[in-house]
């Protein structure tokens, strides 16, 4: 009997305990969920391209050297007003000369040689084929020296037009390779932006749109651009298209700087905007949750411009409705909740 009686006990332990469980249960189960609610508001909305581009003249161009060599002098300097032909600055020709005068020398005795050859030829005292090889000594010769003038000449670097020295680089008595650049050369007006525009966005992209800049150097302004130039061929490396965005003639951007670009696509100046965080689902099925009273209510809404922080709805939601943001993964359609302002 006294076994009997505490298994008794227990049971009506058990099942209370259940008891106590299930009814814990249907409390958490009615208690409003705590979210974020933010009213839909009207305003523009903008769907853009982004792109990071540098700030460079309309007009300009980098001045090296053709050959590596030793830098013998710098004739001009950073900001400095130059004309097309005039010299930038000089690589070291002394061994070029040398060989210049080798030639030189050479070419005389040839020369000397042919006009000899030439009267002993006409009096019957030499042969033609001694005629003719001095005179093929002596053109090769003349060749020659023709080329050397011209290596020479290209150790002096000019400005292929008229502008400023932007910047110049290097010291005289360092060596040189080809592929570095010594003067760049350019007008300071117009500027540009030269942009790489993702090959996926590329075909919204047409000449004239605005494009929005931004700076690290001006915190907080928003300069404007217009699209100019879109390169016909892209990079298949980088899968990106070169954009060129004119800039104002009165743009605080100087040559150099690094910008962000935005590429305004479309506009729309009075749309009905919610917070990002707000939309759930994709394609057809998205839907924000909307307040209503003390209770959730699911909306399928049509998006239109996306951005990070709010985006449009075409339909779906009236203006003034309470949207959930960052609803969490537990509320559903009709369950209770607790709303404060994000």
């Amino acid at each position: 009997m006294r076994d009997c009686s505490m298994r008794s006990m227990k049971l009506l332990l058990l099942v209370a305990l259940a008891a106590a469980a299930l009814g814990a249960a249907a409390l958490w189960a009615t208690r409003p969920v705590a979210v974020r609610a933010a009213v839909a508001t009207r305003g523009p909305a903008v769907q853009a391209v982004y792109a990071t581009g540098t700030v460079e003249p309309v007009l300009w161009a980098k001045v090296g050297p053709l050959a590596t060599g030793r830098l013998a002098a710098i004739l001009v300097r950073d900001g400095a007003e130059v004309e097309a032909g005039q010299p930038l600055a000089r690589l070291d020709d002394r061994e070029a000369r040398a060989r210049l005068a080798e030639l030189e020398a050479r070419e005389k005795y040839w020369r000397e040689e042919l006009a000899r050859q030439t009267q002993l030829a006409e009096r019957g005292f030499a042969s033609r084929d001694s005629r003719d090889r001095a005179q093929s000594e002596h053109l090769q010769l003349q060749a020659s020296i023709a080329a050397q003038l011209q290596r020479i000449a290209d150790l002096t670097l000019v400005s292929p037009m008229q502008g400023i020295v932007l910047r110049q680089d290097g010291e005289a008595g360092e060596t040189v390779e080809s592929k570095t650049t010594l003067v760049w050369v350019g007008q300071p007006r117009p500027l540009r932006i030269t942009a790489d525009v993702d090959e996926e966005d590329i075909p919204r992209v047409q000449p004239g749109q605005v494009a929005l800049v931004k700076s690290d150097a001006f915190v907080g302004q928003v300069l404007r651009g217009t699209v100019a130039e879109i390169t016909p061929k892209g990079d298949p490396v980088a899968k990106s298209y070169r954009v060129r965005i004119a800039l104002p003639h009165d743009t605080p951007l100087k040559i150099g700087m690094t910008t962000e670009v935005n590429i305004v696509v479309r506009e729309v100046a009075d749309a009905l905007l919610v917070p990002a965080g707000a939309l759930r689902g994709a394609g057809d099925a998205r839907h924000v949750f909307v307040v209503d009273g003390e209770h959730a209510r699911r909306r399928t809404v049509a998006v239109g411009i996306e951005g990070r922080a709010l985006a449009e709805i075409l339909g779906g939601l009236d203006a003034e409705a309470r949207v959930v943001v960052d609803p969490p993964a537990r509320l559903v359609d009709g369950a209770r909740v607790r709303s404060t302002p994000p």
